[in-house]
């Protein structure tokens, strides 16, 4: 069986869509990672041969304000659930991001280059990825710029922005790929059906600005009465700092399972035609 923790989340969904009966569910009804006795209660009673952790706190903003949560949800809990899974012998599948990144190399990242992250959130990020190595029977899959039906996410926030304005400023020095969580699904299920194990970047192909994924966003939905003005990450001056390249390189993915995700580009009109009429 194989157990994902945070179900209830957006990339959650998506995993328990993928895995279907093979997987069951569990989310902060069922279970505390921040807290050990928990992990244990839920693992020792289910005994799943491999668990997705796809909870975590992701408000980067809020990372950079509440440094103790940030560090508790993606650092320790990751520990909690490698310290259990080890002792039940089961795998654990650790999500984690682009943001782990300073985003100054130029160029995009494989999954050996050296980790310098900017933010409380990329911190919380990468102790999550170390405490995973306790248990040896891991795999990290790294991903960047994450939307899908189950929670708040750019996609979603333009659109709903569309309706109440003809006019945004959307951030165009920053550049990473979108990724549909459901593709990102996908990309976990070909390498766990391939055994693989260590670290994975997984992302849909090509990249873009913020500015120029609003734009297709805007296009793809059939919205033409609206203007995109450019803007930089300083004029938007938010709490964290953000890296301002940093795609992925997904050949390893590819390479060893013979799975590589689709541009984003169609994956956003994909999303676009399953999203359910709000």
């Amino acid at each position: 069986m194989i157990l994902v923790v945070g179900s209830k989340g957006m990339l959650g969904q998506e995993l328990m869509q993928v895995f279907g009966d093979a997987a069951r569910g569990v989310d902060l009804d069922d279970i505390d990672i921040t807290d050990l006795a928990s992990v244990q209660r839920v693992l020792l009673t289910l005994k799943p041969r491999i668990v997705i952790n796809a909870a975590a706190y992701t408000d980067v903003d809020g990372c950079q304000a509440e440094v103790e949560k940030a560090m508790q949800v993606n650092g320790e809990g990751v520990a909690y659930l490698a310290l259990t899974t080890k002792e039940i012998g089961a795998k654990l599948v650790q999500v984690s991001t682009d943001y782990i990144f300073d985003g100054k190399k130029g160029s995009p990242y494989v999954e050996d280059d050296l980790a310098s992250p900017l933010s409380i959130y990329g911190e919380s990020k990468l102790a999550g990825e170390m405490n995973a190595w306790f248990n040896p029977d891991h795999l990290i899959v790294r991903t960047q710029w994450l939307y899908g039906h189950g929670g708040k996410n750019f996609v979603e926030t333009m659109l709903k922005l569309a309706g109440e304005r003809s006019e945004l400023s959307v951030v165009d020095d920053q550049t990473g790929s979108p990724t549909w969580a459901y593709d990102l699904a996908l990309a976990i299920k070909a390498l766990l059906d391939k055994g693989c194990g260590g670290t994975y970047h997984a992302a849909n192909a090509g990249f873009v600005s913020w500015n120029g994924f609003a734009k297709e966003i805007f296009r793809l939905a059939g919205i033409a009465d609206i203007k995109v003005n450019p803007m930089s990450t300083a004029e938007l001056n938010r709490p964290a700092p953000r890296p301002l390249y940093s795609t992925l390189d997904c050949s390893k993915l590819a390479q060893d399972t013979g799975f590589a995700l689709q541009p984003w580009q169609q994956a956003l009109e994909r999303y676009l035609e399953l999203r359910p009429a709000r």
